[in-house]
């Protein structure tokens, strides 16, 4: 097991079935990861979305909202979201 089937493994136990993302060279294996387990990946055009994206389901549903991005500029690009998700209390 590595980090990245860990790191799945552990959204798994949380209950979390919808990651949102934007992938990249860094995220690679977490999201071959995600290949190999129950939780859907949804590919989004931008991180920005993604961020939204993933606050507006557990906003629906009550539970954890999941997106993943790379490092560099998808880190940067996802920061108004998690911002917002954060200001807002939302898991």
């Amino acid at each position: 097991m590595n980090g990245a089937d860990a790191l799945v493994a552990c959204l798994e136990a949380e209950g979390v079935d919808t990651v949102f993302g934007y992938p990249g060279v860094a995220i690679a294996p977490f999201y071959n990861s995600i290949l190999e387990s129950d939780i859907h990946s949804i590919l989004i055009r931008t991180e920005q979305n993604a961020a939204h994206a993933a606050s507006g389901l557990a906003r629906a549903r009550g539970t954890v909202g999941v997106c993943a991005v790379t490092s560099g500029p998808g880190a940067t690009n996802v920061i108004t979201g998690v911002a917002t998700a954060f200001a807002d209390s939302i898991p």
